[in-house]
């Protein structure tokens, strides 16, 4: 099967990029496994291979890759030609009309963010479309919308839909994977399709497409309703009974900070003693049996071990190319933007560790992403600067950010590890965000 990721980004065989991408050979490959283990996967099992195409689909469209789209509903047509030409239909009622702003939209849980806040476009699929299409597709749908879009207003409410639509907990984490997956294929795809048409000059002009907060009249709000959104969640939740947990009581974080953070689930992993040879063998690493979010993700094993797999060569393989203080600095900033506390706590602070510079990385966490960095330091402001632009949604990463890296000193090799590195955390992000919760860890805990 021919790269798919090379396919997306426009890379023909013996291209210079593909010798690039070669320097991370098992994050090539595992990229790869992840798309068989989440849309070619030998036994789709509860998820069908019409509602991982349609899902896929839907997700392209939304982030505004028409390549990917076409890829996708190619596949689903195979399968269904009539749910190819329904998911159209929902992909313009999803993208119109068109926002003034772009993603990542949001409301933070913690009141001393709320300036941070960002409203935008949210959908709703009529009644029509499920009859046409099934309930447990329609909720698959509307979930990667608000994950593509909405990754920080992720509640257990949403899980609760799901469960209440057909899905099990097993399908759902195959869901969440597959609409987090494919945030991570499509925006390295995008950034090396940048990389390889980089001009030889080009001016870099400031981004003027941050989220921002918009008057009620621009927000393009598909229903309109939220307070009837609200009422549907809390009824599910109360129809799903604890096989969806809220931990009303939990220590939750109020601001981005560096460490000090743990995580729950809202439904429930697999059991530590219950792990079955392929789930252990999922984990790579034998203590990750003790984390509950590694547990989860191991109701999908092969999933799980082709995305650890990816994760390890992208982060630690420092045998060549950029510095691991900057591949933490992409990754805390997409996580900074996407509005996931665990994940910028979690690498701000590997960040720090790398460079000793925490002054520098406590203020990207303070004061936020702005129209442009200005840490001081022109490696980490091009770095920042590019992995904000790749996380946006639609992404704006261009030519012109290619010039800034290289600007700073960064070769192309450089460049493929920091578009790797932010493209991951838009796919760790939002498995974090959409599955459970950060909580502020106990003194000895």
């Amino acid at each position: 099967m021919a790269d798919i990721i090379n396919v997306l980004a426009g890379i023909a065989a013996k291209d210079p990029l593909d010798a690039l991408r070669d320097r991370r050979a098992q994050a090539k490959e595992n990229a790869q496994l992840s798309f068989e283990a989440l849309l070619e996967p030998a036994d789709p099992k509860s998820v069908s291979f019409r509602d991982r195409y349609a899902v896929a689909a839907f997700t392209a469209g939304l982030l505004g890759a028409s390549r990917a789209e076409e890829f996708y509903r190619d596949l689903l047509r195979d399968e269904d030609e009539s749910a190819s030409w329904e998911v159209a239909e929902l992909l313009d009622e999803a993208t119109s009309p068109v926002s003034v702003k772009r993603g990542p939209y949001g409301t933070f849980a913690s009141q001393a963010l709320a300036e941070e806040n960002v409203s935008g476009p949210w959908f709703t699929a009529a009644e029509a479309s499920a009859d046409r299409l099934g309930e447990k597709l329609v909720a698959g749908l509307e979930f990667a919308h608000m994950l593509v879009l909405h990754p920080r207003d992720a509640r257990p409410g949403h899980l609760a839909l799901l469960l209440e639509a057909g899905w099990d907990e097993d399908g759902i984490v195959t869901l969440a994977q597959l609409v987090s997956f494919l945030n991570f294929q499509i925006r390295i795809s995008t950034g090396l399709a940048a990389l390889g048409h980089a001009p030889a000059t080009a001016d870099v002009p400031a981004p003027d497409s941050l989220p921002r907060e918009t008057d009620e009249a621009d927000q393009g709000t598909a229903d309109g309703d939220e307070e009837a959104a609200s009422v549907r969640k809390s009824d599910a939740l109360a129809a799903v009974g604890d096989r969806v947990s809220t931990f009303l009581h939990l220590a939750r974080p109020e601001l981005f900070q560096q460490g000090g953070l743990g995580w729950v689930p809202w439904i429930a992993p697999v059991a530590e003693a219950e792990l079955n040879d392929a789930q252990s063998d999922s984990l790579v690493e034998a203590g990750r049996a003790k984390n509950p979010y590694f547990r989860l993700l191991a109701r999908d094993p092969a999933a799980l071990k082709a995305r650890t797999l990816t994760d390890f060569d992208i982060f630690f393989n420092t045998t060549d190319g950029l510095g691991r203080a900057e591949r933490e600095l992409a990754a805390t900033a997409a996580s900074r933007l996407n509005g996931c506390l665990f994940c910028a706590s979690v690498h701000a602070d590997r960040a720090t560790e790398e460079s000793g510079r925490r002054d520098l990385v406590q203020r990207l966490l303070d004061e936020g992403i702005g129209t442009k960095s200005s840490l001081g330091d022109p490696v980490w402001d091009a770095v920042v600067d590019a992995s904000v632009a790749l996380t946006l949604t639609p992404q704006t990463f261009g030519p012109e950010h290619v010039e800034a890296l290289r600007g700073a000193g960064l070769d192309d090799g450089d460049i493929v590890d920091a578009l790797n590195c932010a493209a991951f955390f838009n796919w760790a992000n939002r498995l974090m965000l959409s599955l459970g919760e950060p909580e502020v860890l106990s003194a000895g805990k």
